[in-house]
């Protein structure tokens, strides 16, 4: 079972739990969090708690994925760019603003909506209902190659090369700032921010191990057309790397790379090449998709 785990911080001790859960996720309902608590489908320390229970430092709250089963994913015919299809495995191209799988807020419209539209029944069933074929996941706003599995055989391989980070990982980024350096390597564990929930963070007591290798393709006046190639992948890894070094991605509001440019769409980030290992075949397949138009057209204007 697929869950989402956070640690209470030192600074946030005594917050009522339904609270504390709500000041995160700000798309959902106290109301409905109190309903979860009591329903058993948020645990304290792998206990079940009231909603009237104030949050401790190093609390270790789960959020269970069965409190999103209850909703009914319908398939929608929606368009998908695909770049490779076969028995096994379908690696698509998302569009900025789609989300990747059902959330709250976010029901209808996902790439899983539309995967089921285009696949059927044949969706690998390992991440539940809510995420069929889902064996990992890139941001509404980064646009790219993505892996989706259509059977449990095949998730089981993909999702092993994913967690031995051996699946070549390749994206575009375009930064602010002149970059100095001609590569480099940024290594810093990231984990929730204790300061904003809604971020994440460099966090070397509760983060994961991190690290994002970047190379200048190009410099503009105040901007810098950047490769990254992950070795591990965390929750906005590239966009909080390059933030602490003091180059955000462009147009990325929630990590300081806000811009001027009119008719961008969230941060400027795109996952261009995934290379992996056939489940099947055990032959190496690399795919890439190519830069989106609104890309082009920044650089065009850089």
């Amino acid at each position: 079972m697929n869950e989402e785990i956070i640690r209470v911080e030192d600074d946030e001790s005594g917050i009522r739990i339904d609270k504390y859960l709500g000041d995160i996720y700000t798309d959902i309902s106290r109301s409905r969090f109190q309903k979860l608590i009591l329903e058993g489908y948020i645990l304290v320390n792998g206990l079940k708690v009231k909603n009237k229970y104030q949050v401790q430092p190093g609390d270790e709250i789960i959020i269970l994925e069965s409190s999103s089963n209850e909703v009914d994913i319908v398939a929608e015919d929606i368009p998908l760019d695909i770049l490779y299809e076969d028995d096994d495995i379908i690696v698509v191209n998302k569009p900025k603003n789609m989300v990747v799988h059902p959330a709250p807020g976010h029901y209808t419209g996902t790439l899983v909506n539309a995967l089921m539209f285009h696949c059927k029944d044949s969706l690998s069933g390992i991440n539940g209902e809510i995420r069929p074929g889902i064996v990992h996941r890139i941001d509404m706003n980064t646009t790219g190659s993505l892996i989706v599995c259509k059977n449990d055989f095949a998730h089981n391989s993909i999702a092993l090369q994913i967690k031995e980070h051996s699946v070549n990982r390749i994206y575009e980024g375009i930064v602010k700032g002149n970059v100095k350096s001609d590569k480099g390597t940024i290594e810093g564990p990231i984990g929730r921010n204790p300061k904003d929930r809604m971020k994440m963070a460099i966090n070397h007591e509760h983060g994961k191990p991190a690290i994002t290798h970047y190379e200048v393709i190009n410099r503009y006046n105040g901007y810098t057309h950047c490769r990254f190639k992950l070795e591990t992948g965390r929750t906005h890894q590239i966009r909080v790397h390059m933030s602490s070094i003091g180059h955000p991605l462009l147009n990325d509001d929630l990590y300081g790379g806000q811009s001027t440019f009119k008719h961008l769409q969230g941060q400027c980030l795109h996952a261009k090449t995934i290379g992996f290992i056939h489940p099947r075949s055990k032959e190496y397949i690399e795919v890439e998709a190519p830069l989106p138009e609104y890309f082009l057209n920044l650089l065009n204007i850089l």
